[in-house]
């Protein structure tokens, strides 16, 4: 087969291990005379270690695809060009065949949270999809490791990438790849939640977003799994904000919804017979207890928190995903406990068993009669029993071996990420085996219902130059979510543009900063999509229509306008929930070369002063009033990457203007800042002045603030092109 070569369903190797979970999404392998013992202290194949890469070392699930093994890992760690990569590796010998590196920006993940999500390959195409811990989103060409296409989630979309880091995994359906995590975005999705966002996996265009309740408690890291239930293909995942969801995944129309915690979930489902079995170790909604494992029924539709439960059990299961095996649920909590429960009942078999150490964050793996588990200091193997389980082999790793990511198991060898190594464990001459994968469920046949009940507007959401066309596809869907057929449409726009009948937009022409929602009507279905209108540079904002832009990302809900000083300012609260450090983002992610200006104002409230800056090209200029230094840096948490700071006089309810030069120069970002009193004459000098060696090129215009201790006046904001004078 050639590479890159779409196939057949045929095609596939059964034997892939395609995203981090499995071919089955359940953890389990159907693979059979897999080793069950081995030794890190062996060199070469002794001790059943057939390589280990300390490259390809890290805290995240690898993934095996036609003969390679795909991970991501931290790229030259504790250096001044860190960030984050996707590593391949040929899957037989460990040897490196390519990495894709790329920066980590505007985020405060720490350093050792890098890696956090898994790749996902296709099957089909070959390729291989990432996100990575700052929402740089990728599709990758799996042979060569080339882009394919990229999408920025934090600047596009708000995505929120926290110093918790959770970073959630791909999901391929059909021709969709799915993602998720808190966003606050523009218009309607100003306020956070816990989003899905589905793009057309060859192109990257967003065809679907949809968000569970907003102001969730938590970020997420409960990967969705895709399932038929009672009929109907499903997504089912645990929400941010504890809630357990199965949604159609060609539309993201919810199915039903299960309110199981009051704070986010991390665990993935499992799927079974119309039954999804997951757990959490957050505060249960009907008491004061902590975690559970539970038990839903998956044929139910609405808000089925009151009728879904079939059983619930004990156990605080909250970061480890459960086994679901020969009628039996195996769940590990985080103090590296097994509890094993009746799949039908819910009641214990045997009691929990206590393993080799103190946290458990990987996910087990069960094979050939047995359920591998990991510790984050050792290893294990169990075998089924009638009573419960038997050990079959421990072993405790080393310090650096500290166990994050899950094992996986393909062509009859078994994969191992520790924090310090990569190992592959197997034996040289083991001829790969499998028994026959279970029949999957099927969805059913889209001839029973041609009805349609749901339409969907195709791209859903788009951002163009004035002048530019667009154009929108309406798809009809049935009651089950399966595609019927493309259909004309009646289209509306609330707002500026215009619309053909084919559903051609046309931007209007006029340079301004727009949002439009286009609606199209086919009989009584309707759907909408939404477009943002950005000009080319220059802008400039002054917020005298007494409105923040609607275009600016993660901005309305985090700022009002108010009367300051004799003008209209925008204000960002010490009051908002969730959102008093944050930075809003104004445009293209392709633009480069620009200055951003503003005038800023910092309240002194209980002797505590805020935070307030301005964004270009992936970095910020942050006037840091507290500190009373100016800082140029990119990388939040990880100052070492790179960062300056020189010291300066800031005084409180004072009007000051703030400017930010970016440039890319020989290869290299060039930054400039510097800061005056407003109204007296701009210095010639700047502040501060600095250069990246591992540069980001492009970005989007942006401001950012840090309102938690104090409030912050911004007036006058400009984006400009660089001139050689400027």
């Amino acid at each position: 087969m050639a590479p890159g070569l779409v196939t057949t369903a045929a095609d596939i190797d059964p034997l892939d291990w395609p995203n981090w979970r499995g071919p089955e999404q359940n953890g389990i392998s159907r693979e059979t005379g897999i080793i069950d013992q081995w030794d890190p202290a062996a060199e070469g194949t002794e001790g059943n270690v057939l390589w280990r890469n300390v490259e390809a070392g890290g805290i995240s699930t690898p993934i095996v695809l036609r003969g390679k093994l795909y991970t991501i890992v931290r790229a030259d760690p504790g250096t001044t060009k860190e960030g984050e990569k996707v590593i391949c590796l040929d899957a037989a010998t460990g040897k490196k065949l390519w990495e894709n590196k790329f920066n980590v920006y505007l985020s405060d993940v720490p350093a050792e949270r890098v890696g956090w999500s898994s790749c996902v390959g296709d099957p089909t195409t070959g390729h291989v999809f990432v996100l990575g811990v700052c929402g740089y989103f990728q599709c990758l060409d799996g042979e060569t490791g080339k882009t394919l296409w990229s999408r920025s989630l934090n600047e596009e979309y708000g995505m929120l990438t926290t110093y918790g880091g959770r970073t959630n995994v791909p999901v391929l359906f059909d021709d969709l790849v799915i993602i998720s995590g808190v966003i606050i975005g523009w218009g309607d999705m100003a306020r956070p939640a816990h989003r899905f966002l589905a793009f057309d996996k060859k192109t990257g265009e967003t065809i679907w977003f949809n968000s569970t309740k907003p102001l969730p408690e938590d970020t997420t890291y409960s990967t969705p799994v895709t399932s038929v239930l009672k009929g109907q293909a499903a997504l089912v995942f645990g929400s941010g904000d504890g809630g357990v969801y199965a949604w159609q995944p060609r539309t993201g129309k919810p199915i039903w919804n299960f309110q199981l915690s009051r704070r986010g979930l991390n665990v993935t489902p499992v799927v079974q017979d119309d039954r999804v079995y997951t757990a959490h170790a957050e505060e249960n909604m009907d008491n004061s207890t902590m975690g559970g494992i539970v038990a839903i029924d998956g044929t139910k539709s609405g808000d089925i928190t009151k009728s879904g439960e079939l059983w619930r059990a004990q156990g605080m299961v909250g970061k480890s995903s459960p086994l679901l095996v020969d009628g039996r649920v195996y769940a590990f909590d985080d103090g590296a406990k097994m509890y094993i429960v009746d799949a039908s009942t819910g009641e214990p078999v045997g009691k929990p068993v206590k393993m080799v150490g103190t946290i458990m964050r990987s996910s087990p793996v069960y094979a050939d009669g047995r359920i591998y588990a990991c510790t984050t200091s050792a290893w294990h193997v169990f075998e089924p029993t009638k009573n419960g389980v038997k050990l079959v082999n421990k072993l405790r790793l080393s310090a650096q071996d500290e166990v994050s990511g899950s094992p996986i198991i393909s062509h009859g060898r078994v994969y191992l990420p520790t924090g310090a190594q990569l190992y592959c464990l197997g034996k040289p001459d083991t001829k790969p085996a499998a028994t026959a994968r279970p029949k999957l469920p099927e969805e059913t046949p889209l001839a029973n219902d041609d009805q349609p009940a749901t339409a969907q507007v195709v791209p859903a959401e788009v951002l163009l130059k004035p002048g530019a066309h667009q154009k929108f596809t309406v798809r009809l869907f049935n009651d089950r979510g399966q595609l019927l057929k493309n259909s004309t449409a009646n289209f509306t726009l609330t707002g500026p543009g215009e619309i053909d009948k084919d559903g051609k937009f046309l931007a209007a022409a006029a340079p301004a900063h727009t949002a439009t929602i286009l609606t199209a009507k086919v009989g009584d279905l309707q759907a909408q999509a939404r477009i943002r209108v950005v000009p080319e540079l220059p802008w400039k904002f002054d917020f005298a229509d007494g409105q923040v832009p609607v275009t600016w990302i993660g901005a309305r809900y985090r700022h009002i306008v108010r009367d300051v000083d004799g003008n209209k300012v925008a204000v960002k609260l010490t009051t908002i929930p969730k959102g008093t450090r944050s930075q809003s983002l104004m445009g293209p992610t392709d633009f480069h070369d620009y200055t951003v200006q503003a005038d800023v104002k910092g309240a002194l409230t209980n002797n505590k002063l805020p935070d307030m800056g301005l964004i270009a090209q992936r970095y910020t200029l942050d006037l840091m009033a507290s500190d009373q230094k100016l800082q140029i840096r990119s990388w939040t948490s990880q100052l070492e990457r790179f960062s300056k700071s020189v010291p300066i006089k800031f005084e409180p309810n004072t009007w000051y203007t703030i400017k930010f030069r970016a440039a890319a120069e020989n290869g290299k970002a060039v930054l400039k800042g510097k800061v005056w009193k407003r109204g007296e004459t701009e210095p010639t000098a700047w502040t501060i002045e600095a250069i990246d060696e591992a540069p980001n090129l492009v970005g989007s215009p942006g401001l950012f603030g840090n309102a938690s201790d104090a409030e912050i006046f911004i007036d006058n904001v400009s984006v400009t092109k660089n001139t050689p004078k400027s």
